[in-house]
């Protein structure tokens, strides 16, 4: 169905994700809508507007990261590594030509925790404007520059091939896959790892988002603090978190007997050009996203089982997305149920389009659709199936995850079952 080219199919998934250290921990945690949020507890947020986020319990050591890992990286690069460790081992992938085989990891803010930390360090608390550099690790320069992070996926799996970090705000997650699929597509490689992960729990985050106002400030009752397409919503809850796929070519996996989760079919992005941080109403850069990613997997909007929104919680974010929808499918986007995980896990930035890709794949094995955590009050303007509360059995052959993101970023992409396509 993709005209003669190359096809790429999803063979592995790696999640780490609030409340889920595993695939199967974040995949029950999203369908029994139960959310992940808590006051914050790397730092003391009493300073702050908001004080909530959906943080991981994430112990390096579980995931075999050695002490001397730990120290070198920042927290971000050792969730993906975690990640990826787990989608290897269950793609069932035991070798393959190291030149052949890629990287494309998404991330928003890279290794903002460690730089931070070492900031504060450096300065002496933020007292010395001329800092000391003897005081800092000596791995800093891996921090400063997020493609450290696909190095060390390529040097842990013996990638030889192409390798990049793509960052393009909170849809970087959907991007890196979607880079992922054209190499696969372009012939560049049989095997990408592909996904995105964040760390962004940290004082200098929080504050970003509190001077905008976007996050929300109900730190009395965290876990009914997202509350996306609801009335009741004040903004969204930070989140951290990481998913890895292993993304490869269809007769390379069906060569050596790969059990396949879905193919990637369709993927569309737009710029709204617009505003840094606005959205327009009408919702018109994504619903033509959507359309893109619709027309390359040869689908009518009827044949959708499920769309994973994003959801973010904003006002803005969720009318915007409404409007596109509409915009995108027609009177078939009032059949479709829709629902956002973030209600459950977070906003992790950059790293939440993985981590939606993975819940994408999971539901069309599974035949689930996650629900829209805390939606008790449906706002009058957000009109659609957002899938309330509880979860939902639901045949889905095509599912199709959309992306917003600061800077006017906007990207949609479809998974079908293979069968389906």
């Amino acid at each position: 169905m993709n005209g003669g080219l190359r096809r790429s199919v999803v063979t592995g998934i790696g999640v780490i994700a609030p409340g889920g250290g595993s695939r199967e921990e974040f995949w029950q945690r999203i369908t029994g809508g139960k959310p992940a949020i808590r006051r914050i507890t790397a730092f003391d947020p009493e300073p702050f507007r908001s004080q909530i986020a959906a943080e991981c319990d994430f112990d390096p050591s579980a995931y075999g990261l050695t002490p001397r890992e730990v120290r070198r990286l920042d927290r971000f690069v050792l969730m993906a590594l975690a990640c990826a460790e787990e989608a290897f081992a269950d793609s069932g992938l035991t070798s393959a030509d190291p030149e052949r085989m890629g990287v494309s990891l998404g991330t928003a803010v890279g290794s903002t925790i460690r730089l931070e930390e070492e900031y504060v360090v450096a300065s002496n608390g933020g007292r010395d404007w001329v800092v000391d550099p003897t005081h800092v690790t000596p791995f800093l320069y891996q921090a400063l520059v997020p493609s450290s992070a696909a190095t060390e996926l390529a040097v842990r799996f013996h990638a030889q091939g192409p390798a990049a970090v793509i960052s393009t705000g909170c849809t970087s997650g959907i991007d890196a896959i979607a880079h992922a699929h054209t190499l696969i597509q372009d012939g560049e490689a049989d095997v990408v790892i592909a996904g995105a992960s964040d760390a962004p729990i940290s004082p200098i985050t929080v504050a970003c988002f509190d001077a905008i106002r976007a996050t929300s400030p109900r730190n009395t009752d965290p876990e009914q603090a997202s509350r996306p397409f609801d009335a009741d919503r004040q903004g969204f809850v930070l989140g951290e978190g990481a998913a890895v796929l292993i993304v490869e070519e269809l007769q390379h996996a069906l060569a050596r007997g790969a059990r396949v989760y879905c193919e990637i079919t369709g993927f569309g992005a737009r710029a709204n050009a617009f505003h840094m941080t606005g959205l327009r109403a009408d919702g018109f850069e994504l619903g033509e996203a959507i359309m893109e990613a619709m027309d390359r997997a040869r689908l009518a909007p009827e044949d959708l089982g499920y769309i994973s929104a994003h959801g973010s919680g904003t006002k803005q974010n969720d009318r915007h997305e409404t409007a596109a929808y509409k915009h995108a499918l027609g009177e078939a986007a009032r059949r479709v149920p829709i629902s956002s995980i973030k209600s459950v896990i977070g906003h992790s930035l950059g790293a939440i389009g993985s981590i939606e890709m993975a819940a994408c794949a999971l539901a069309i094995q599974r035949g689930v659709v996650p629900p829209t955590a805390n939606l008790t009050t449906p706002d009058p303007e957000c009109d659609l199936d957002y899938t309330p509360v509880t979860a939902r059995e639901v045949t889905v052959d095509h599912a199709l995850s959309t992306g917003s993101g600061f800077g006017g970023f906007q990207s949609a992409m479809v998974f079908s079952r293979l069968e389906a396509a």
